[in-house]
């Protein structure tokens, strides 16, 4: 929501001072991209100590439940 508001406050204060509509849109276009990547980092920030978690308990259990399957053995590696 902030992001729209920053895009339509740009592009108010653009046409107010006079920019031309090409310099406009390629300034909307730029600002558009900057604050979508700006977005993404806070979203990967925000959502950082939940994948943690996820890891860990993914860890945990695998831990736990680790297969009790013999070790194979290739002794006889040559013979037919």
């Amino acid at each position: 929501m902030l992001e729209l508001l920053f895009v339509i406050g740009f592009f108010i204060m653009l046409m107010v001072t006079g920019v031309s509509l090409l310099g406009i849109l390629a300034a909307l276009v730029v600002a558009t991209v900057v604050m979508f990547v700006g977005g993404l980092f806070a979203l990967t920030i925000k959502l950082l100590p939940w994948l943690l978690l996820a890891i860990a308990v993914v860890w945990a259990i695998r831990a736990i439940k680790s297969p009790k399957l013999p070790t194979y053995q290739r002794n006889n590696r040559f013979r037919y």
